[in-house]
């Protein structure tokens, strides 16, 4: 299927697999790539020498198109995209808006720039910046999400900009391609299917919890960093939730040690990058720390399978999801998916 997206980054189908935080590693985002589509490994929890490492032994697994997916207001921000141009990655994706100066350094290179947005207006502001396209993320979607639906936002963000625009929030089959398209996207983006594949790293007991889960165990809470966040409800949500605000402060600085430890960041950087997230709104320094290590919460989950210890963040869709295909099974079936009831509507109108 061909799509303005497929023409853009080179893949055989408009299917993205999003660059989850410890968990789109090299084994996952080279499934996704030899199965089709368009995978993104996640570089924020990666030290620099481990982003260049990754990049590397995704190029050895697989010779299809993969992008990165970056924080733009990271302080090394600058040093990884020079890493992304050293190593020839065809594609840079980006959790926030990347400033104008950023987009133009990758595109001079050559670079595909596909931020990530939540709002009209953020998509309208990076593609007068230059952008060659954009994912858009409804309310529905997995991690910092926003409180739009992916139904409401996505016919906002198409029509008001002239550059492709892919969906995300509340995807995970053919049906749901094909809705997008309807739309007006040049394909979906998803997080939390991909996650639930035999090519994810995620412990297996951590997969369970999500299969097990229904779409009333998804919430979105407030209580880890401040902003809302989409994930599973666990007891360790429940006691964030209830926790004052020294014992929260306390926790906080716990985990912002482990994560300083682990990423190579000093205290100011992590700090830095705690506040880059507050977008205006009155976070407490608990807050902040919480919003600056999120990734090691993420990390016991992901990683360790701690789930007593971590937080699980996770689309809505881990609801209606009860298997765990291989990458390329699960792109071959959404495709096929597409394709029936892409001639089932053929049908209807004949009959018509």
């Amino acid at each position: 299927m061909e799509t303005a997206l497929t023409r853009l980054v080179g893949v055989r189908h408009p299917i993205v697999q999003t660059g989850m935080g410890w968990v789109a590693g090299p084994r996952l985002v080279s499934a996704a790539a030899e199965a089709g589509a368009l995978g993104i490994l996640a570089s924020a929890t990666m030290t620099l020498d481990g982003l260049r490492d990754s990049v590397r032994e995704v190029r050895s697994r697989t010779r299809a198109p993969f992008g990165v997916n970056l924080r733009a207001d990271a302080a090394d921000a600058a040093d990884r995209v020079g890493i992304l141009l050293e190593e020839g990655v065809r594609v840079a994706s980006f959790a926030l808006a990347p400033s104008p100066e950023l987009i133009g350094r990758l595109s001079e290179a050559g670079v595909v720039v596909i931020p990530s947005v939540g709002a009209r207006r953020h998509a309208e502001k990076v593609a007068a910046w230059g952008a060659d396209a954009v994912i858009v993320q409804g309310g529905e979607g997995g991690g910092h999400t926003g409180e739009v639906a992916t139904t409401v936002l996505l016919p906002q963000v198409v029509d008001a900009v002239r550059i492709p625009v892919v969906a995300a929030g509340g995807f995970f089959d053919g049906r749901g391609l094909v809705a997008a398209l309807a739309y007006g996207a040049a394909g979906v983006a998803m997080g939390t299917r991909f996650l639930l594949t035999s090519d994810s790293t995620v412990p297996d007991p951590v997969k369970a919890r999500y299969l097990a889960a229904t779409v009333r165990d998804v919430t979105v809470t407030r209580a880890v960093d401040g902003l809302p966040h989409r994930m599973l409800r666990t007891d360790l949500v429940d006691a964030l939730e209830r926790s004052g605000r020294i014992r929260a402060l306390g926790h906080a600085v716990r985990r912002a040690a482990g994560f300083r430890r682990l990423s190579g960041l000093t205290w100011r950087q992590l700090v830095r990058d705690g506040l880059a997230l507050r977008h205006g709104k009155e976070l407490s320094w608990s807050q902040v720390l919480l919003a600056a290590n999120t990734p090691m919460l993420l990390r016991s989950a992901m990683v360790d399978g701690r789930t007593d210890l971590g937080v699980m963040a996770s689309g809505q869709v881990a609801g209606l999801i009860d298997d765990l295909p291989s990458c390329a099974e699960l792109v071959e079936r959404i495709m096929r998916e597409a394709g029936e009831v892409l001639t089932g509507l053929e049908d209807l109108r004949a009959v018509r």
